[in-house]
This record gives C-alpha cells, sequence and structure tokens, in this order.
C-alpha cells in the first residue's frame, strides 16, 4: 500500500477532518502522531475506556489499527506548545492547550500555522497523560516524512496491553 494513500500511514485525513483539535480542513490537513507509542494507542482506545477490549475493536471502517513508527528530519520546526517561552511568545496559556474546547483549540492551531509557515507541525501535552507528547503534523510537512516501520496491532502487543491497563480495560482471552 501505498503509505500517502486513504489509510494509509502518510496520510492526512482532510476530507474526513473538522472535528480534531488542530484542524482546520478549509486550510490544511493534520496528522496526529504522539512520540509515545502507548499515547498513539490509548487515543485510540480512549472512547472503550472501562470496558472489555475485543479483537474486533482493533478495527476502524473494515482496516485493522495499526501502530506507525514515521520519521522526520531532526531539523524539522515543530512549535513546542509545552515550552513556557513558546506559550509567552504566542500569548497562549497552558490550560488552553489541550482544553477539550475545539473551537478554541483549532483557531489557535490555525493561527499558528499561518504565523509560522515553515512549521512542520505543533508538539503538545496529552490530555490522558500530560507526560506523553503529542504531535499534530501540518500536510505541509508531508515531502519530509518517511515510513520506518508499520505494524498491526493485536490483542496480544505489549503496547496494547499497556494502553488497555491505563484505560482500565479488561483484554480478552
Amino acid at each position: 500500500m501505498d503509505a500517502s494513500a486513504p489509510g494509509g500511514a502518510l496520510w492526512f485525513p482532510r476530507p474526513l477532518q473538522g472535528q480534531g483539535r488542530h484542524d482546520a480542513p478549509e486550510r490544511y490537513g493534520c496528522l496526529y502522531v504522539s512520540e509515545d507509542p502507548v499515547a498513539a494507542v490509548v487515543e485510540q482506545l480512549a472512547p472503550l475506556a472501562g470496558s472489555r477490549l475485543e479483537e474486533s475493536d482493533l478495527v476502524r471502517a473494515g482496516l485493522p489499527l495499526a501502530l506507525a513508527a514515521l520519521t522526520l528530519p531532526e531539523d524539522a520546526l515543530v512549535l513546542d506548545l509545552d515550552e513556557p517561552l513558546v506559550l509567552a511568545g504566542e500569548a497562549l496559556r497552558p490550560s488552553l492547550v489541550a482544553t477539550q474546547d475545539r473551537a478554541r483549540s483549532q483557531a489557535d492551531a490555525a493561527l499558528l500555522h499561518g504565523r509560522h509557515p515553515d512549521t512542520a507541525g505543533l508538539r503538545w501535552w496529552s490530555a490522558f497523560e500530560p507526560r506523553w507528547a503529542n504531535v499534530t503534523l501540518f500536510d505541509r510537512a508531508a515531502p519530509e516524512l518517511g515510513v520506518e516501520d508499520v505494524r498491526t496491532l493485536a490483542l496480544a502487543d505489549a503496547v496494547v496491553g499497556e494502553a488497555a491497563a491505563f484505560l482500565g480495560m479488561a483484554v480478552a482471552a
């Protein structure tokens, strides 16, 4: 499969966007990634928190969930919203960076996207666990991205077990 094709590891699903934290599909597409594999899996399984995790829960739109390791050049610019000097310089408050108020975070992201045209994306902390760093990559970063590895997730996968435990989920045998 072509990594940039729909469902691929480098697909920016702009036609499906509008509800995500930093979405502004009229201006750009987003690819939401995490620096920690467990954080990425928690983001996908969170709506099922507290339930029993079944193999069928690892499927979206008929496709198995997979974990991709992506590469971005070291010199790529990512605006770190966990950095106090960046927040101060952008007149942002920490309490508003990971807010559930999507209209607010989307407006801030669109403003930052326009204000920093050389920025590949935004780094911010997970609303589930602040020690986990998430990154919203803008579609302008696509030419710089690479795929190091992709693996389909399964119930027996350690990262799935760790995410399920974090969410208080029992894993089916």
